[in-house]
Parts: structure tokens; sequence; C-alpha cells
């Protein structure tokens, strides 16, 4: 039974016993191989899995969830087991686990936990608290210690007063929460946790300011937070909470390195934020101003991402940074021609070691994206999201285009993303890149390219070394994922 359940989840690659990082790092994202290293032999499955039961909720699959409740309830005490005269899908007979796998876990998840309960009881809340109670226990104990800690909407049950708690939370890096959590558990969680590097927190619509005073202070308790992630959920939120949890951010101004947000800044406290190198900002409602982050110095930034936001506002921010910027992904936000020309000149002038750059591109500014391409020799990857996507009879000009690519790009830029509504002439496509044959191979990524006649057009220059790798997707259009992976 318990080799069933792990060969239908999948989970995180063995560490030390493998040949080096690189290849570690690989295998972890390659279900696969991990796979396939279980059923080698004794000695790789002792390797693989106690990496495997690191985050046992990343993988699981729709379905499988009784079977991963048995492996949990196979480390049942004997006092408790007798639970099987309450749920019918228990295993009759518990067999001891080859391994503690609980004890490998470093992701407590309970917003998976009870994901994975209500998908197997339905509406009989008394079975699901029983449940909830058993599997809080069985994780949480003297032996576990966990790194990340995942707690879910309207939380409330004290799981700081469970024993063994305090050895089990005590080395937490990661905690994700909202604001409805019950504010007794986060001045729980203030007296064992003080080593949290990362927060991740919901802000939800109309909380009482008094609810999120806990999560305030447990910010403040941290030694040295490192990022933190704020997702406002809804549109009207407690505009007074957001000024208190930016307040208690400025005591950790010189450790945080990454910021995201999901909600105009209420304060100027990015301001004193020196050693920011990455800064997200997503406007999930309305255009908002982000008046706030206008004229602020942000010295050390090195990656840009803005969805949504004023391209005044991010022209100001590139502007008052100190050339370090590697990464800018600006998209979703129409703008007009003088604006385009002033956000392209914000980078080339200010972005000397620019790698990778998402934007819109409007006809007009030809003169300014090949000041662009000679100003920022470092760029590798670009992605072009072109006007005719937002203003339909625009027609691009694609010669042109072509032109200035294949004369003026930096000697290590060969990654393209076009995305458009008017697909170029194929004439235009094969002057492309018969004048790129001198270049590094191209990584080409296009929409609406897919018709038989571009295809073998991509083939052929594909087949000559032209082009290393073509994809064609509207909806698979991931940002820079160059820098991830090797092609």
């Amino acid at each position: 039974m318990t080799s069933f359940v792990i060969c239908h989840l999948s989970f995180e690659s063995p560490a030390s016993h493998l040949p080096n990082t690189t290849n570690q790092k690989e295998l972890q994202d390659d279900k696969k191989a991990l796979f396939s290293c279980l059923s080698v032999n004794k000695i790789w499955c002792e390797i693989i899995i106690p990496l495997l039961w690191k985050n046992p909720w990343k993988y699981l699959k729709k379905g499988k969830e009784k079977l991963l409740l048995n492996v949990i309830f196979s480390h049942l005490t004997e006092k408790s087991k007798d639970l099987n005269q309450f749920f019918d899908f228990f295993i009759e007979s518990y067999q001891k686990p080859l391994f503690n796998y609980i004890n490998f876990c470093k992701y407590l998840n309970l917003i998976e936990i009870i994901k994975m309960i209500n998908s197997i009881i339905i509406n009989d809340k008394s079975k699901i608290l029983i449940l909830q109670k058993e599997i809080f226990h069985i994780f949480i104990n003297p032996y576990t210690k966990f790194t990340h800690l995942y707690i879910p909407y309207r939380f409330n049950y004290e799981i700081h007063l469970i024993p063994g708690a305090k050895n089990c939370l005590s080395e937490l890096q990661f905690l994700s929460c909202n604001t409805s959590v019950n504010d007794n558990i986060i001045t729980g969680l203030m007296g064992i946790c003080n080593s949290i590097r990362e927060i991740e927190l919901s802000m939800l619509s109309n909380e009482k300011i008094n609810s999120s005073y806990g999560i305030v202070k447990l910010i403040e308790a941290q030694k040295k937070l490192l990022s933190v992630h704020f997702l406002a959920n809804y549109q009207r939120i407690n505009e007074s909470i957001c000024e208190v949890f930016e307040n208690s951010l400025i005591k950790h101004a010189k450790s945080i390195q990454y910021f995201e947000t999901t909600k105009q800044p209420i304060t100027k406290f990015l301001s004193y934020f020196i050693n920011l190198k990455r800064l997200e900002l997503n406007d999930n409602f309305v255009y908002m101003a982000w008046n706030n982050l206008e004229d602020i110095s942000l010295p050390s930034l090195q990656i840009l991402k803005a969805r949504s936001v004023p391209i005044k506002v991010l022209a100001s921010l590139i502007e008052n940074t100190s050339g370090y910027l590697t990464e800018i992904k600006i998209d979703r936000i129409r703008h007009d021609v003088i604006n385009n020309k002033r956000i392209i000149q914000s980078i080339y002038l200010n972005c000397p070691m620019l790698k990778y750059l998402k934007l819109l591109f409007i006809n007009s500014n030809f003169l300014e994206l090949e000041n662009l391409l000679i100003r920022c020799q470092y760029l590798k990857g670009l992605y072009i999201i072109f006007e005719d996507v937002w203003v339909s009879y625009v027609m691009i000009d694609w010669n042109h285009l072509f032109e200035i690519l294949t004369k003026s790009s930096p000697t290590g830029l060969f990654k393209f993303k076009f995305y458009y509504n008017g697909v170029p002439k194929l004439e235009s496509l094969k002057l492309f890149f018969d004048n790129w044959k001198s270049r590094n191979p191209m990584l080409l990524q296009t929409t609406q390219m897919c018709k038989s006649e571009y295809t073998d057009l991509i083939e052929s220059y594909k087949s000559q070394g032209i082009i290393k790798k073509f994809n064609d997707n509207l909806y698979a259009f991931d940002d820079f994922e160059w820098i991830q992976k090797a092609f």
C-alpha cells in the first residue's frame, strides 16, 4: 500500500548522494526520473524517499487523496488506531510504514490537508474535525522540523498548542497566511518563530483592523525578513490595515530583497528598501494610480515585473535605479506613442546590464528600439507585444522591424517572442532568417503562425541551423522561461 501511494505522488529530488548540484536541480523537476529512481534498488529508494516527502502535496494527483491519507494514518499511535470505526475508507489493518515519512516532511500545508479531507468527507463537520485533529497531531510532533507553513482562510485550530509544536515550527523560514486567521494562532507563532525569511500575506475585504495586529507583530519579531508577498484579494480593503502593515516592514527595510504586491501602496515605505533586488507589481482590479511609487529610489533593483501599472510610474522607477536592472517585464498596460517612447528611453538610458525585456512596442518608435538594441549590449531575450494587440487596425511594419533586429541586435540576443494579431508575410520572415545566418541560432516563439506554409518555412531554417527552437502557441506564452530552461 505504501509503495503504491508513493508511485502516485511526485516529490523533490535526492540531495547529497547525487553527483552534483546541477543534476540535483534537474532531477527535482523531472517526475519520470524520480519515479524511475524509486525502482532502481533499495539504496536508491533510501536516497529518494526523504526528498520525496519533503513536500508531499506538490504533486498529489486528484483522486489519490485516500491513498495518501492511508499512508499518513499508518503513523498513528496504537491509542488512535480505532479511527477506522468512524471512517470506512481506511485500510482494515495498519502496516508499519517502511520509513517514518512524516519526519521527512518540511512543508506543512494545512490548506492542502483540509482540501484533501473535504474531498473525502462531504457534509459531516464532526468527522471532518476529528480527522483534522488527528492529522495535525501526526505532523506536529517533537521529531519533525518544518521550514514552510501554509495556513488556510479563517483557520482557528491552535496548532501552536499541540505538543511538539515549539520544536516543529522553531526553524520556520516561510509563512503563508491571511488576515482572517485567528489572532491567537499568530500570537502563538510569534512566541515560537523568529527566523521567518519569507512571508506571503493575503489581505481580505473589509477586515477589522484589530484582527490583523497579530500578523504585524509577527512580522516585526522576525530577525531577517528577505521576501514579502502582499496579495490583496479584493479591490476594497481596509486601508488602515495596509498602512500598519507597510509601516511594520520598515523595520526590515535593509534586509528585504524581494517585494510583491497586488495593491498600490498607501505610503512611500518602499523608499526605505535600499537593498531591494526584485519588485513585482500586479494591479488585479482596475488601473490604479500607484502614485506613491513615483520618485522613489531603488538603487539595488535588478528585476522589475509590472502588470497594469501606469507607464509614467514605471519610467520614474527605472530612472531612479542605479544601473543594475537585468530583467524588466511590463505588460497589460495600454499607452500612447509618447509614453512608449519615454519607457524605452528610460530603459536604454538607465539599464546597461539588461538581459531580458518584455514590452509593448509602437510602430512610430523604431528609432528608440534601435537605440535600445545598441545601448543594451547584454540583452539576451526580447519579448515584444505589438501595438495591433490593442488597436486592431494598426499594421505592423515587419520589414523595418526585422531589419533593425538583424542590423542592431547585440551578439548575445537570439531569443525572441512576438505577440501580435497581424501575421508577418512569408517574404518578410524569409528575409529575416536569411539575414540572421551569421548569428547565434535563434529561439523563436510566435502566435498564429500555424499554417503549413509557415511551419514548412520554419522547418527549412531549422534544418539549416538558423533556428534552434520554434514554438507557435497563443496560450502558452511564458515570460522568460529561457532563464530557467536549457534549450
